[in-house]
């Protein structure tokens, strides 16, 4: 249950990155979702891959490489998704990643009171 929440909710967040930032166009809400899925999909499957291979620069960074990760993974799911999620430029993928996050603390932080074990 938490999980259909989560993307719902996500899928709301991205279409508040689309309304906050014009580098970031949504189409629809079943687009949001459509692209909530993909971005989680690839956070789950590509994301961790590419922290291990790029661990050496990460570590030289401070973490800072881990935000152009994040941007990557945005913008990797907005060209697999085509017309329905655009992202206008790595650049447009940076901001609107980091806005996406910021959503993500929130709502993961809502479902984990919603969702509280007792």
């Amino acid at each position: 249950m938490k999980l259909l929440f989560k993307w719902l909710l996500s899928a709301v967040a991205l279409l508040c990155v689309a309304y906050i930032y014009s580098g970031v166009e949504v189409r629809s809400f079943p687009a949001a979702l459509g692209a909530a899925f993909v971005i989680g999909l690839f956070n789950v499957v590509l994301r961790p891959i590419l922290v291990v291979l790029t661990l050496p620069v990460t570590i030289l960074t401070v973490g800072l490489f881990l935000f152009i990760i994040n941007a990557l993974m945005f913008w990797a799911a907005a060209s697999v998704l085509g017309d329905a999620f655009q992202v206008r430029g790595f650049t447009a993928a940076l901001i609107g990643s980091l806005i996406y996050s910021v959503l993500g603390l929130v709502i993961e932080a809502a479902l984990g009171g919603l969702f509280a074990k007792k």
